[in-house]
């Protein structure tokens, strides 16, 4: 525990940024305080008489929140996605009889990536062949 206590520590200032923010965002409050702001955004709108000023507010405030949440949370994804390609990695290699052909497919171009899913179908595809014509009818 101690050791990962202290790489955490390593983390860049906008890797915790992005951390806590996304994992404040998640949060069913977070919700239902954007919701609040939303409904006395709205009450609001016959004392400000509807006006463009009002409409603004609202616009700007959720362009705004929603540009940053965007790299917010590409950021946590693509650490999430590499930290299990890492995962994924590491049984492949030490799984007896894996292709280690296998442990980079992210870095293949889509034609590549297609021709090899096309053979794991038609693996699959012929297991299930092959299972039932073992099963009894």
């Amino acid at each position: 525990m101690a050791s990962k206590v202290a790489s955490l520590g390593n983390r860049s200032f906008f890797t915790r940024l992005s951390q806590a923010t996304a994992h404040w965002a998640g949060k069913p409050q977070t919700f239902f305080i954007a919701l609040a702001i939303i409904v006395v955004w709205a009450v609001s709108g016959p004392f400000f008489g509807f006006n463009d000023t009002w409409q603004l507010v609202i616009n700007t405030s959720t362009t705004i929140v929603t540009f940053l949440m965007v790299f917010i949370i590409q950021n946590s994804q693509n650490r999430d996605t590499a930290a299990m390609q890492i995962k994924l990695d590491e049984l492949i290699n030490k799984l007896e009889g894996a292709r280690e052909e296998l442990l980079d497919l992210e870095e293949l171009d889509e034609d590549k990536l297609e021709e090899m899913r096309a053979e794991f179908e038609e693996l699959a595809r012929k297991a299930r062949e092959l299972r039932e014509k073992r099963a009894p009818a």
